[in-house]
């Protein structure tokens, strides 16, 4: 099943289950978000930003560094709390093998907490490198970060009771735009996405292919 497939069958519950007034703040913010005139993410073309993090174990996880073993496919998604993010990240595992075989490797950051981090990676079995962006520096460095609004704050908080400040260890309510880029050894980004639709992710297929034009 296509990665697109399974979104679709997440959304389908999203609608059931999540209550009408907290869609409609959702549904507001990815509206507004793909109207305005914001280009969300660095572009094909663009140099990569370097940045440490940790990853899941604690230990400093260098983008550059990384770099120095082949190419990356560096992907930011919402959290362990969002099923539409576990999906992407059991459809990305699925594909390592492929990735490996390229010479490349996957690295997800979210601003998840470093022990939410981990227990995801447990949970999941993600064999791939798993970061921790608790303050956002890295998305926004790649221009992907944006405030949750305070109508939306109050919605995830009482109603889906997700609060980000817990979960995310940070007293400032931050996601990131889902996305994916593809750098090369260069720290040149040869391919990117980024869509404010986070029901909605790049399938694993096209990573794969970008990669072999590398």
């Amino acid at each position: 099943m296509l990665l697109s497939e399974m979104l679709d069958e997440a959304k389908k519950q999203f609608t059931v289950k999540v209550p009408a007034d907290v869609q409609d703040e959702i549904y507001r913010l990815m509206v507004e978000q793909k109207q305005s005139e914001a280009v969300y993410g660095l572009q094909e073309g663009q140099q990569a930003q370097d940045f440490t993090l940790n990853n899941a174990q604690g230990a400093a996880v260098n983008l550059y560094e990384q770099l120095e073993r082949g190419p990356a496919v560096l992907t930011f998604y919402r959290g362990g709390w969002c099923p539409f993010c576990n999906l992407q990240l059991r459809a990305y595992q699925s594909i390592l093998p492929d990735i490996e075989a390229l010479g490349a490797q996957l690295i997800a950051l979210s601003p998840q907490s470093p022990d939410n981090t981990l227990s995801q990676q447990q949970k999941e079995d993600l064999r791939f490198h798993v970061l921790s962006d608790t303050d956002g520096v890295a998305a926004d460095r790649y221009g992907v970060l944006f405030d949750v609004p305070s109508a939306l704050q109050h919605k995830m908080a009482n109603t889906l009771k997700v609060n980000l400040t817990d979960y995310n260890a940070t007293d400032r309510w931050i996601l990131p735009i889902p996305s994916t880029f593809i750098i090369d050894t260069t720290g040149l980004i040869r391919f990117a996405y980024a869509n404010p639709d986070f029901m909605q992710r790049l399938e694993p297929h096209a990573i794969v292919d970008q990669l072999q034009k590398l």
